[in-house]
């Protein structure tokens, strides 16, 4: 087993779903082998516009033929094991290349640099999740300004980050993973609410929005950013218990159960379809989509 770091596109021809399976053609069936049962970072090239560079982590659970494309291979990903990086991280930083494992004897980037999947050194690895995750801020308590919890249910309980402990044993904890969910859902959604339109900050500078997921993580729903949606308290909770959901082109729709139907048509935003990010690949994806109108929606 070993670190890797897989290169995806947003615009890729390769058949990727990164939090569901990464293909790849034979020549790196060995490379990609030495990652199962461990953990990769994807990373987006430079030339892409937009890129991400580093921009997510997670668990190589198996490899497999991809039964559809003779010649390619499938890197499944472990369920709920991928993650956004709360701050997506750049090759070529102020402390200058993030993945230092890739210059050669004379201090220049390497040949290695342009290899679809790649291994990468422990340090590297920690490095970069370090500054995807933020891991020091995400792991202090959250407050307002005067010091006392927001109370708000995606918060969790605080707890102490060992210097020593190794960055990938807290992946896993449902409070660090919330909060780098909520950063980066309410930074797509520009804290506004994807329903009511509204952005509404409270008095200690904190959105009065959730991050919520479409398809639920309970139901093996990925905290990736096209699975979730900003959302105000209200609309949360509509949303949740189904009398509320969105078409595959974003339009709101309102289940036949709603027993004030006038009061709702006037909460929703005018357009009558949901606020997007300007990003494609951070909008909702038809798939979760698909999962919520049949298993929560009441029609």
């Amino acid at each position: 087993m070993g670190f890797g770091v897989f290169i995806h596109r947003s615009d890729s021809i390769y058949d990727d779903s990164p939090a569901e399976r990464y293909q790849f053609p034979s020549q790196y069936l060995r490379r990609v082998e030495a990652c199962v049962g461990d953990w990769i970072i994807y990373y987006e090239p430079s030339k892409v516009d937009d890129t991400r560079g580093y921009f997510a982590m997670a668990k190589v659970q198996q490899v497999i033929p991809d039964p559809a494309a003779p010649g390619m291979y499938l890197a499944l990903i472990e369920p709920g094991s991928y993650l956004d990086f709360a701050n997506p991280v750049p090759f070529n930083g102020t402390d200058g290349l993030a993945e230092r494992g890739l210059l050669n004897d004379q201090g220049r980037i390497s040949g290695r640099a342009q290899s679809a999947v790649r291994p990468i050194s422990p340090s590297d690895f920690n490095r970069i999740v370090d500054l995807g995750l933020d891991a020091r801020e995400l792991l202090l308590p959250r407050v307002d300004e005067t010091g006392i919890s927001s109370g708000f249910e995606d918060e969790g309980a605080a707890f102490q980050f060992d210097q020593s402990r190794d960055r990938v044993s807290y992946i896993g904890s449902r409070i660090v993973r919330d909060r780098i969910f909520r950063r980066i859902v309410l930074r797509a959604y520009d804290e506004r609410c994807a329903i009511t339109g509204l952005k509404l900050i409270n008095g200690g500078g904190r959105a009065e929005v959730s991050a919520a997921h479409i398809r639920p993580v309970e139901k093996n729903g990925p905290d990736i950013v096209s699975n979730g949606i900003a959302l105000s308290g209200t609309a949360h909770w509509m949303f949740d218990r189904g009398l509320i959901s969105l078409s595959d082109d974003l339009e709101i729709l309102i289940s036949r159960q709603v027993n004030d139907l006038a009061s709702v048509q006037t909460f929703i935003n005018r357009t009558r379809r949901a606020i997007s990010p300007r990003r494609q690949l951070e909008r909702p994806h038809p798939h979760f989509l698909q999962w919520h109108r049949e298993h929560c929606f009441k029609q």
